[in-house]
């Protein structure tokens, strides 16, 4: 009985091979969308955290732009705080706009600022227009506004809504798309060891005996399958963290270790589940339905 089941286990080899490869690609598509989704709110958060907003200096006098300076500093909306004076003012807009206008103008037009970014919690329109109005009020003989782009920021706060709800969507559909794929597979490499189960069992082997190596197997072949898709997944993010570096910024080693932990628990179970449904499932048939 064994050697029976060591040559047909090795003539189904083939179709174990094709299982753990389709396997693993599902697994490495989950992975995919599983890794935007966990990190869509830290990609809103870096790019919330890059809107600027400035303060517009009336006063020339360095003791009231510091005094004003170190209160920016201490509101805990605030991070970054620059004082930026006519001549970095005129470099940042020259960089910003690829020009000099030293050759048309012979003053500088612009004013004095203080700059900064505010928290992710505070970019939004009631916060900023909040901190518009404590600042104003604070030092209102001192500057002449507060000044961040509105309609940058309600766009983001739309986006960021957009964006987690579709992926959402897509997690939840593509992980149901994940299972049935892996299910499907799963039972058609079975299919090549039907008459495998059936001998075993016309010859007296019980239900546990037959299903153990196999279950054995699927344990190797999701780990398998899950360690094949985390690596792929892996040289994906190397890949994108290679050609935009702000993704190195949002990076959460636990929350992608969970992830690929998760694929491979996800091939591990799906595959024991599949195969021992399948083994079940022709332990029941009559011989002749197996034809």
């Amino acid at each position: 009985m064994s050697a029976i089941g060591k040559s047909s286990l090795k003539r189904s080899r083939p179709s174990y091979i094709y299982s753990i490869v389709g396997v693993a690609l599902v697994l490495l598509m989950m992975g995919i969308i599983g890794w935007m989704f966990l990190n869509s709110k830290a990609m809103t958060k870096v790019f919330k955290e890059d809107v600027k907003i400035s303060v517009y200096l009336r006063t020339m006098n360095k003791d009231t732009i510091s005094q004003i300076q170190q209160f920016i500093s201490n509101q805990p909306y605030a991070k970054d705080v620059h004082y930026i004076d006519k001549e970095q003012a005129k470099k940042i807009w020259n960089a910003e706009n690829n020009e000099d206008w030293a050759q048309f103008l012979d003053v500088n037009p612009l004013p004095e600022s203080i700059d900064f970014f505010a928290k992710a919690d505070y970019v939004n329109k009631d916060s900023l227009e909040v901190i518009q109005k404590s600042i104003n009020t604070a030092y209102q003989y001192q500057i002449t506004e507060v000044n961040y782009p509105p309609v940058l920021v309600n766009n983001l706060d739309a986006k960021a809504r957009q964006i987690g709800l579709i992926l959402l969507v897509v997690a939840i559909i593509l992980a149901v798309v994940v299972i049935i794929s892996i299910d499907n597979t799963i039972k058609l490499a079975m299919f090549s060891n039907r008459f495998l189960i059936k001998t075993m069992q016309m010859v007296g082997a019980t239900r546990s005996f037959i299903a153990r190596p196999m279950n054995i197997r699927a344990v190797v072949n999701g780990l398998i399958s899950g360690a094949i898709a985390v690596v792929l997944l892996l040289t994906i993010i190397l890949w994108a963290e290679s050609y935009f570096p702000e993704l190195k910024k949002i990076r959460d080693l636990q929350l992608t270790l969970t992830l690929f932990g998760g694929m491979i628990l996800l091939g591990i179970a799906i595959s024991v589940y599949s195969t021992h449904r399948s083994i079940l499932k022709y332990l029941k048939m009559k011989l002749d339905d197996l034809y």
